[in-house]
């Protein structure tokens, strides 16, 4: 039996995947990972097979404003369509369709009759709960929430409206509007699974039937992988650091953000890690040390905090570990889950990028490490996810679908 996993955007959106796909091949599927060519080491290391997705999400420049993003993800899906029915082959016996893939999807899925299941890292349908993650934290009340909600889910389906007549055309399939086959998709209760925790967002109680949260997919790392020596020296001569990372954020703005974190670390009286990624951070000194990218379930229980992004992966992540967070939220979905992490008391309220200052960073490292209210939020919501298991949740619903 065959399964392809399709999944596309930033690490954040992709990774969670291989710990899914390694846990499927376990259980006797064979699985192939389909994303952008960035991701095809991730895939190779968790022994799924590989199939590349054209399109890079590096190819759009720095977005930051509303306008900007909604131009960019038109351009990332339609290049991503182009290619998307080459990566399903004929073989292929159920799809696997992320937030940002399913759109595609669906259309193959309508030309080839093969099976496919939701497996979301956003809450993406309309509920009175919470207003849709791309708009922030703010609830506007239970109707107006429902209603940004729907209106969400027309704004991206106008993203995918090039996309979707290029690959129906391809297809042979009749003309049809990304919110007509949305809609289908509704009516019929088309299942989705999304890979977060309750004790982030419970699942919501007016969502249709069909639609479920089982827990988080976390990144394959391997289980006899260690951290680097000289990481280790660095945790263990003194005491527990703080990281600083921005993920695949803030390119081309590391200079500023190094020098903003070095001062902030020393103002609050802490040692730190930065770890470079896109935005490339680094600083030197006995009290600060620069890493790669490294396992976040090796390195986050030994931290005394966590300043991230805000990205759904990196929130948790820290969650998981115990740890507590400062979070700089910078664009997209981000601003939701650092609300979510404030809600919850496991992170100091959210510093928005564009605010950013060392005094403000060494405020709220100050207020996450010396206030023990943090540390014990994290730690409550620890203990809830070590119950979850979203991969063994996601495993038995396929042999539901595939077994009947």
């Amino acid at each position: 039996m065959r399964i392809m996993i399709a999944a596309a955007g930033s690490r954040g959106d992709v990774a969670p995947y291989t710990g899914l796909g390694a846990e499927l091949r376990r259980a006797g599927y064979d699985v192939a990972l389909a994303a952008t060519d960035t991701f095809a080491p991730l895939a190779r290391e968790a022994g799924l097979e590989f199939r590349s997705l054209p399109a890079d999400t590096r190819g759009h420049g720095e977005v930051t404003g509303k306008r900007d993003l909604m131009r960019a993800a038109s351009a990332f899906i339609t290049e991503l369509g182009q290619g998307f029915a080459d990566a399903v082959d004929k073989g292929t016996d159920l799809l696997l369709l992320s937030t940002t893939t399913a759109p595609l999807g669906w259309h193959l899925t309508e030309a080839t009759g093969t099976p496919s299941l939701g497996v979301y890292l956003q809450p993406t349908a309309p509920t009175g709960d919470f207003p849709p993650v791309v708009t922030g934290t703010r609830s506007l009340g239970r109707l107006a929430n429902r209603a940004t909600g729907r209106f969400a889910l027309r704004m991206a389906d106008r993203v995918y409206t090039q996309a979707a007549a290029q690959l129906r055309h391809r297809l042979a399939l009749p003309p049809a509007s990304p919110s007509e086959v949305r809609r289908r998709q509704e009516q019929a209760d088309w299942p989705v699974l999304h890979g977060f925790s309750t004790a982030l967002v419970p699942r919501p109680s007016d969502w249709r039937p069909g639609l479920d949260v089982v827990g988080n997919w976390w990144p394959h790392h391997d289980p006899a992988g260690r951290l680097p020596s000289e990481l280790e020296d660095f945790l263990s001569a003194g005491p527990r650091p703080v990281l600083i990372g921005f993920g695949s954020m803030a390119s081309g703005d590391g200079e500023r953000l190094s020098e903003i974190a070095v001062r902030a670390l020393r103002h609050a009286g802490l040692r730190g890690i930065l770890q470079a990624g896109s935005a490339e951070l680094t600083a030197d000194g006995d009290d600060v040390l620069t890493i790669g990218d490294v396992p976040h379930a090796l390195l986050f229980p030994r931290l005394a905090a966590v300043v991230h992004h805000g990205g759904a992966g990196t929130s948790a992540a820290a969650l998981r570990a115990g740890v507590p967070a400062v979070t700089v939220p910078v664009t997209a979905d981000q601003p939701f889950w650092a609300g979510r992490l404030a809600a919850l008391g496991a992170a100091t309220d959210p510093i928005p990028f564009r605010s950013l200052t060392a005094e403000r960073l060494a405020a709220s490292l100050h207020q996450a490490v010396r206030q023990q209210s943090h540390s014990r939020a994290a730690a409550t919501a620890a203990h809830h996810m070590a119950t979850e298991d979203g991969a063994q949740r996601t495993l038995k619903a396929v042999r539901q679908l595939t077994e009947g």
